[in-house]
């Protein structure tokens, strides 16, 4: 009798022993679970905070552009877009097909442009939200051989000749000239000549054709385009790679 008791003692024991060790399982399953969804919530804040800078430091660079020029894009027929892209399409204005020489009334705008574009950029407020600033020439589809034999890489060779004008004629300027240092130093960090070749034309209404389908208008799409490039984009591409798993 005394040993049937021992031997259900040490059963519900042991029981007892068994439902801690679960019990303390259970606990730390739910503070990893607890761990796991607060650093959920804090990746998804720190990205709502992200998208919010995005946007607003896009807004305010669009306002304080779209201010300064409404009436000068109007004149010149120069288009800003959302994502601070600046295009300058005027056929009348720009190259003609195959050159690079940049034209005399080209050269009156870019003189009123240019200084106003970086004294908005240049702003204390916005020195730290854009890493880059792109000067990207585009050309029409018509073969530019005596550049290359492939036609592509032809006026990928013209597009980029064309974006180094408008670069060494900005640097040209009395206007940069009299920038300080450091300024100096901050424009060359950011500004870039770049050339697209007809990898980005556009049609009769000056959207791109690889979205809309429509044929090419060849006068439209030999331009030159200003585009920031903002920090937060950046960051933006940063999160969609870490959302893709890339």
């Amino acid at each position: 009798m005394s040993l049937t008791k021992k031997g259900s003692k040490s059963e519900e024991s042991n029981w007892v022993s068994f439902s801690d060790i679960m019990t303390g399982l259970m606990v730390i399953f739910m503070f990893i679970a607890i761990s796991y969804i607060l650093e959920v919530q804090k990746k998804q804040e720190e990205r709502d905070e992200l998208f919010e800078e995005f946007q607003a430091t896009k807004e305010s660079l669009y306002n304080a552009l779209d201010s300064a020029f409404r009436e000068d894009f109007n004149k010149w027929k120069v288009e800003l877009d959302k994502d601070l892209s600046i295009k300058f399409t005027n056929p009348d204005v720009l190259f003609a097909s195959g050159q690079t020489e940049i034209r005399p009334y080209f050269r009156e705008i870019l003189d009123e442009f240019l200084p106003v574009y970086f004294e908005i950029v240049l702003q204390d407020r916005y020195r730290d939200k854009i890493s880059e600033i792109r000067i990207e020439g585009h050309t029409d589809q018509v073969p530019a051989y005596n550049f290359d034999t492939d036609p592509y890489i032809g006026n990928i060779k013209l597009s980029q000749l064309r974006s180094a004008q408008v670069l060494k004629y900005f640097r040209n300027m009395d206007f940069f000239r009299s920038l300080p240092e450091e300024s100096v130093q901050l424009i060359q960090f950011w500004l870039t000549a770049n050339g697209l070749s007809y990898g980005r034309t556009l049609d009769d209404n000056k959207n791109l054709t690889s979205e809309t389908g429509l044929p090419v208008n060849n006068e439209f799409s030999r331009r030159v385009e200003f585009r920031i490039v903002t920090t937060s984009d950046k960051l933006v591409e940063r999160v969609i790679q870490e959302l893709s798993g890339r």
